[in-house]
């Protein structure tokens, strides 16, 4: 079965892909173009640009996958290498100047005012929330990967639309968080139980050290929460409370500064739009509707017809 026609590009391929290039260039320069971190982009943006190239002249459903599937795959190649690469190409952390920019928006950090709040029982439930946003962005891949090839373009669209853009934002403003850079400044410890351990020892091994601006939890979290709004209400309302939990935890928890979710949220509107657009870049056109009464038939001379 072949699906319509592949546009050449879609919005996604072009800012995950502008990230792919940028940050090459930006290893090449600064370590060589034969470096490995160099050659790791570089191979990415020829397996990316296959993997276009051939669904455009041959736009098989498969073909279609492999060339929506390439962008998880990629992320999790990247994200980890980030954390040798990019203080190579970026070695000033930016905790500094985010939190001088909370201080224009909100005053003294979110993370510290919080200190009054914090209990065990508090603690945990925001941890399990925290925790929630890699099982959810594994369930949804899969959910709407599984579904009709249309939305899951649309959903795609806007998913990697943030990961590119949030990408970018991790390489040129990276920061640790509150938790690493004002650690000295908070007096009362985070105490939970087995999901804050749990929580705590994940971020501990899986944070890259440069994964605070933007947001991406709040960024894809929202997303999709607008997203299945629109397609899937059930899931919606089975994940806003939970999402919500996680948007308050990454203040609570110290994780980032107010300046990265108000990005993150944006990000996510941003995404949402484009995701809602066609593949050329227009709004989607409105279903067609149909007269109640259908058009006289006619001759081939062109007169009505009396039957």
């Amino acid at each position: 079965m072949k699906p319509a026609s592949a546009s050449p590009l879609l919005a996604h391929e072009l800012l995950f892909g502008a990230f792919l290039l940028v940050t090459w260039c930006r290893l090449a320069l600064a370590l060589g173009p034969v470096s490995s971190e160099a050659l790791l982009y570089a191979a990415l943006l020829a397996v990316n640009a296959t993997f276009i190239w051939r669904c455009h002249q041959r736009p098989t459903t498969l073909h279609w996958h492999l060339r929506l599937w390439f962008y998880p795959v990629a992320m999790n190649i990247i994200f980890p290498h980030m954390k040798g690469a990019i203080p190579k190409i970026s070695p000033v952390q930016m905790d500094a100047l985010l939190q001088q920019v909370d201080g224009w928006l909100v005053g003294p950090n979110l993370s510290l005012r919080c200190e009054s709040l914090t209990n065990p029982v508090l603690t945990e439930m925001l941890s399990g929330c925290y925790l929630l946003f890699f099982p959810y962005l594994l369930f949804s891949l899969v959910y709407y990967g599984l579904g009709k090839l249309d939305l899951f373009k649309r959903f795609m669209i806007g998913l990697f639309t943030i990961y590119g853009l949030g990408f970018l934002g991790y390489t040129w403003v990276p920061a640790s968080g509150p938790y690493v850079a004002m650690s000295d400044q908070f007096a009362v410890p985070l105490r939970g139980w087995w999901l804050t351990a749990w929580n705590t020892r994940i971020v501990g091994l899986g944070s890259n050290g440069v994964d605070v601006f933007p947001s991406l939890h709040c960024a894809v979290s929202c997303y999709f929460l607008l997203f299945d709004r629109q397609h899937r209400r059930w899931r919606f309302w089975l994940y806003l409370l939970p999402c919500v939990g996680l948007w308050l935890s990454t203040i609570y928890l110290r994780y980032h500064y107010f300046i990265d979710l108000v990005c993150g949220f944006a990000l996510a509107a941003f995404a949402l739009w484009l995701a809602n657009r066609r593949d050329d870049g227009k709004p989607s056109a409105a279903p067609a509707t149909h007269s109640e009464t259908p058009p006289a038939a006619t001759r081939p001379n062109g007169l009505p017809s009396n039957t």
